[in-house]
């Protein structure tokens, strides 16, 4: 039996240590990591998955971010990934409890929890969840990255030409 608790509930140096396992050393040059830099994680859509024994199995972080669009609005954007799962445990559908978790938060505090992205798999982020390219295409990142890996979801997704960043509250 898999128990779906929040992130917070987890030490994160073993969530860290998930990371390492499930991505590589190397996951921190990617240009997710510069998307969301500065910024923690959505707490109400962060999850862990739990084995009987409490052994963490899997987490899905959500993170805060931006589309700076270029005729000048900025459009709060949530980040989903990464989607972490032990690599021994992978293809057994704690990916996708997690994601099926995030996605049932009724009622999310977060700005834009209407509207959802992610760089990942266009066949099953699509297939399962809902997630396209279809208005990602005048993204730009903060490196590189695959433009059909570039998704999003909801109806408050903006179709505009722009940059995506981290959305970081300066102190007043």
């Amino acid at each position: 039996m898999i128990a779906l608790v929040p992130l917070a509930a987890v030490d994160p140096q073993a969530v860290e240590a998930l990371l390492d396992r499930a991505f590589g050393p190397g996951r921190r040059t990617r240009t997710a990591y510069k998307i969301r830099a500065g910024t923690l994680p959505v707490p109400e859509l962060s999850f862990a998955a739990l084995d009987a024994d409490g052994a963490l199995l899997g987490t899905i972080q959500c993170w805060p971010v931006e589309l700076a669009c270029d005729d000048g609005g900025i459009v709060p954007l949530v980040m989903v990934g990464p989607v972490a799962v032990e690599p021994d445990r992978q293809h057994g559908g704690i990916g996708r409890a997690l994601m099926e978790r995030m996605l049932a938060v009724p009622g999310c505090p977060s700005e834009g929890c209407d509207s959802l992205m992610l760089v990942g798999d266009p066949e099953y982020y699509g297939r399962f969840f809902g997630f396209t390219a279809d208005r990602t295409a005048g993204w730009r990142l903060p490196g590189p990255f695959e433009p059909r890996r570039l998704l999003a979801r909801g109806d408050k997704v903006p179709d505009c030409a722009g940059a995506l960043g981290p959305r970081v509250r300066q102190a007043a």
